[in-house]
């Protein structure tokens, strides 16, 4: 299966489905939720519509995906989304209902497709944050991914300056690799003390 339903103490990792577009217009409408994510709020249900058929159904058909929705198992409902890259730079994203933060449960969420990746060997995961957003960089830091460097980068559709932090967990045991394309690609980038 290419996108193993996965479930922790109280979610379910699953597919996104049609029936889901709903709970999806939920997360990606909101503007504080979206802050620091590459795209605008959506607008409308017909928006979420379109990003569930432009960022979903592609990964759903590809031999192995880890894209999913996050569930409250109370419900099986959508409340967030949680995906890794099945290729370099094996990059970790998430986002949440605000109504839903400060409960761990996106921290929750990490763990088990952590686990799911580790299982199928996955060498290491990425994952990045805006300076600006330093709660996210906490949620990486609990994970086990230490801080590698900043960098800077002209980030779009906003098409606003962003100094990245680069967080990496090694699940191979090669814990001298960092990825570093992030780095080469950026004329801006230093490593932070105390982080």
């Amino acid at each position: 299966m290419n996108t193993p339903t996965l479930e922790t103490k109280r979610l379910i990792l699953r597919k996104f489905t049609e029936q889901d577009i709903k709970a999806l217009f939920l997360i990606l409408h909101d503007k504080e939720v979206n802050t620091f994510l590459p795209w605008y709020p959506v607008k409308n249900m017909t928006e979420a519509k379109k990003y569930y058929e432009a960022q979903y159904i592609p990964k759903y058909i590809q031999s192995q995906s880890y894209a999913y929705a996050v569930c409250l198992k109370a419900d099986n409902c959508p409340i967030g989304y949680i995906n890794v890259d099945v290729k370099e730079p094996y990059d970790l994203g998430y986002g949440l209902r605000k109504e839903f933060w400060h409960k761990g449960i996106i921290t929750e969420a990490d763990k088990g497709i952590i686990e799911q990746v580790r299982k199928d060997n996955l060498p290491y995961i990425t994952a990045t944050h805006d300076r600006n957003n330093p709660r996210s960089g906490g949620v990486m830091r609990n994970l086990g991914l230490k801080y590698q460097y900043s960098y800077e980068e002209q980030w779009q559709p906003k098409n606003v300056l962003v100094t990245f932090r680069m967080y990496q967990l090694n699940l191979d045991g090669n814990e001298s690799r960092i990825y570093k394309k992030y780095w080469d690609d950026s004329a801006v980038h230093f490593i932070e003390p105390g982080l």
